[in-house]
Parts: structure tokens; sequence; C-alpha cells
């Protein structure tokens, strides 16, 4: 359909709370998840949330495959259209590992996330779903359930000396991880 624009850090649209999805299986609905998925395919992502391109809802996609250049290392995610989630952490466990993001193009660092999560929410038809996973399909999850709450990477990052330009860090890697 339409590749979108997608907002970067600085812009005062990412630090909003997203509304909740009200109205599931609209012509509305199934447009602005498939502009989603061509601007998310467009960049290589591994996903997307509405408030990246100026939609202020609680709906997120996500998936990798192996044929992604910017995660030739990472297991498969399944695709996923993800709306009005809830996260909630299964232990106390947390890992350390790099992210990056579509809205901070060219920076990444070492991020804190829970390792074992459990998801649930809605599909775009309004059917509700839910997952436990861990790795990096839990990282993915909670990095862009971030953006529904006016969170992105940066301000979960404890070490900065772990925070910097891709192309610094990873000399002749592609920008790759999370998002």
């Amino acid at each position: 359909m339409t590749v979108r624009d997608i907002l970067k850090m600085g812009d005062p649209r990412l630090l909003r709370v997203a509304q909740p999805v009200t109205d599931f299986d609209s012509d509305a609905l199934h447009l602005l998840i498939s502009d989603m998925l061509d601007t998310m395919r467009a960049v290589n992502g591994a996903g997307l949330a509405a408030p990246q391109i100026g939609v202020d809802l609680q709906l997120v996609i996500f998936g990798s495959n192996d044929n992604n250049p910017r995660y030739p290392d990472r297991p498969v995610v399944p695709p996923t259209v993800l709306i009005n989630p809830v996260i909630s952490p299964l232990g106390d466990g947390e890992e350390e590992d790099w992210e990056g993001c579509l809205s901070v193009p060219g920076l990444r660092a070492v991020v804190p996330r829970w390792t074992r999560i459990h998801y649930s929410g809605f599909d775009q038809y309004g059917d509700p779903f839910e997952r436990t996973v861990d790795g990096f399909h839990a990282r993915v999850v909670q990095h862009e359930c971030d953006h529904l709450i006016g969170k992105l990477y940066p301000m979960r990052v404890r070490d900065f000396s772990r925070f910097g330009y891709a192309d610094v860090l990873f000399p002749g890697i592609a920008d790759t991880e999370n998002d």
C-alpha cells in the first residue's frame, strides 16, 4: 500500500501514551496495518509501532525471518499483529543485548529486558491471543510495546559507555538489531 515516514527521536508524538484500539476489523485498521507492514519491510525492520508513524494507537507489528539482512544471526520471530497488548514478566531474569530503533537511526545501545514474558492482546479482527516467549522474541515485543507508552530504548540504557553510532561500534556491519 504505502510506505510511511518514520518519526525520529525528538518528535513529541513519540513520547505520548497511545490510545487503545476500539474499532477492530475495519477498513481503516486493515489499511493502517498494511501500511505499517510495507513501511517495516521497506527498511528491513523486525517491528514497528503505530506511534512511530504518527498514529496514536496501541498497535504494533513485528516478525523477522532468516532473510532479513538486519538480523542475520537472530532466530525467526513469527509475523504478528498485536493490538492493546499486556506484557507480564515471567520471573526476575533480565538479559542485556544490543538494540537499535528505526526512530533512532544509526545509534545502538545495550538495553536490559526481561528474559521471558507472557503477552496478550488482540489481532486485527478483535480475536484475543496470548503467547509465552523468551530471548529475541521477548526483546522485540518489549521494544515495540515501549513505543506505546512513550518510551524509546535510550530511556532504558543503564551504561552509556555502551551507546553510540553503529558504524563506529561495529565497523563494516550494517545497522542491525531490534526494531
